[in-house]
């Protein structure tokens, strides 16, 4: 599943890898998307993790995993780009 064509808020994600190993481990569902960032809220608290430099696990169709700099883009541009 290519989810540079999809909407990524509401999404349960996790982040596997990232520059800041404070980070890793994060488990929770996306409430906002800007460019650089998904805002993820995990265990009643909000998260905001850079894309770049970051590797996330989508729960969708069995799981997929995404290198953040594929979706280092503002959500209306990265589904744009990616028809």
């Amino acid at each position: 599943m290519n989810l540079r064509k999809h909407e990524l808020i509401g999404r349960s994600v996790a982040v596997v890898q990232s520059t800041d190993p404070s980070l890793v481990g994060i488990r929770g569902f996306v409430i906002d998307e800007t460019r650089n960032t998904l805002l993820v809220e995990a265990a009643g608290r909000e998260k905001r993790v850079p894309k770049h430099g970051a590797r996330f696990w989508f729960d969708v169709q069995g799981g997929v995993e995404v290198d953040g700099d594929e979706i280092l883009f503002r959500p209306e541009d990265r589904v744009k780009k990616a028809r």
